[in-house]
């Protein structure tokens, strides 16, 4: 059996689920090379908890060098190009040459795309971000908050009202609410649009009940860094004395200038398989353009990424070893959605039914959150 070398680029949810399914599936004589720019592991999820103060930063991570320990070949560099023709990735610390590719680069945050957005805002969408935010917010003593989604799609759609619905709590736990009010604006028309009219109902619920004014339907085109005035393209106007935003998203500029995009605004992919056009070249998770029975494209979420990474790894570990491969993604998946007061909802369904996506919103509950405390120990435990 000739020696075979695998090369995912990417070191967030997809891209370790398959370096490590890929690890535990073929021989040491085939090379497993990791690649990202940074050198530490982020479990997103939990950013919301950093933002609140619930977790500290060295909870939520864990270092990618570890995973030599595992097999794996880490290589913290950024990737600055990639020739498909050749079968080649550039990097700072010099080529790659693969047999095959796996693409898990995620989606880029452009908060420059709006024009004051990076100085006027903060986010919760990394790590660094999501820390300030806790300074700004231990700090904040009452005044209006605004919540502002800057366009679509965006990585983990319940996270804005997630956000808006723990900021209540928080400030309640403060004996700050009566000195807030709470604002959210999004292009959406509803919330988490791919699922039937009812969940983004029962969602906009939530916020009523928790006197979060809720304004679908208002896309951002610029804030005024001096006293956050926002601009929408409705030609509304609004205020606000704290900005958090969901900045907009890209694919990672390398996957355009390499052809992956084929004129499309994600990387195009079979959809069961998650292989592109190129030969022995898969695209997961975020930056992938996955087709649903619906309108809409499959969300960005890190359990869709974790199920595809799977199936991936299983295909290229089964056709290396000369064995049956066919195994598929189905597009089932789940999100939990926190609530405060120790309760999260819980979305799931079957993103691929026919004729429209079906899911299923389950009322907040203690369960659920516990189920996502557990799920957050188990996962920074089994990867690593």
């Amino acid at each position: 059996m000739a020696e075979k070398t695998i090369v995912v680029l990417g070191a967030g949810v997809g891209g370790l689920v398959a370096a490590r399914e890929l690890r535990k599936r073929l021989g040491m004589e085939h090379r497993v090379v990791l690649v990202d720019r940074r050198d530490i592991h982020v479990f997103s999820p939990s950013l919301l908890w950093l933002m609140l103060g619930w977790r500290r930063p060295e909870q939520l991570y864990r270092d990618l060098n570890a995973l030599g320990r595992k097999g794996i070949d880490f290589k913290h560099t950024p990737v600055e190009g990639i020739d498909l023709a050749e079968r080649r990735v550039d990097t700072g610390l010099g080529p790659l040459h693969y047999d095959y590719l796996v693409l898990s680069l995620g989606a880029e945050l452009v908060p420059d795309a709006v024009p004051g957005l990076k100085d006027a805002g903060h986010t919760f969408y990394h790590l660094d971000g999501a820390l300030r935010l806790r300074e700004a917010l231990e700090v904040f003593q009452g005044g209006s908050v605004a919540v502002v989604v800057a366009s679509t799609p965006f990585q983990c759609p319940p996270a804005p009202y997630e956000a808006s619905l723990l900021l209540d709590y928080y400030f309640r736990r403060r004996g700050l609410r009566d000195r807030v009010e709470m604002r959210l604006y999004t292009p959406e028309p509803r919330p988490i649009p791919i699922a039937a009219a009812e969940v983004g109902q029962a969602v906009a619920g939530m916020l009523e009940q928790r006197r979060i004014a809720y304004h679908p339907g208002h896309r951002i085109t610029g804030v005024s860094p001096e006293d956050r005035a926002l601009s929408f393209e409705n030609g509304e106007e609004a205020g606000c004395d704290l900005l958090i935003a969901v900045p907009p998203h890209q694919p990672p500029p390398v996957a355009r200038e390499a052809g992956l995009l084929d004129g499309q605004p994600w990387a195009p992919v079979d959809r069961l398989t998650m292989k592109t056009k190129f030969e022995n070249v898969y695209a997961i998770g975020d930056m992938a353009l996955v087709a649903t029975a619906g309108p809409l494209p499959l969300p960005k979420a890190g359990v869709f990424a974790h199920a595809q990474a799977q199936v991936v790894a299983k295909n290229i570990a089964g056709e290396i070893r000369g064995r049956a491969v066919g195994n598929e993604f189905d597009g089932r998946g789940f999100c939990f959605l926190e609530t405060g007061y120790g309760k999260a909802a819980l979305a799931s369904g079957d993103f691929f039914a026919e004729p429209a996506p079906a899911l299923k919103l389950r009322r907040p509950a203690r369960l659920w959150h516990g189920a996502k405390i557990l799920f957050e120990q188990w996962w920074l435990r089994w990867w690593f």
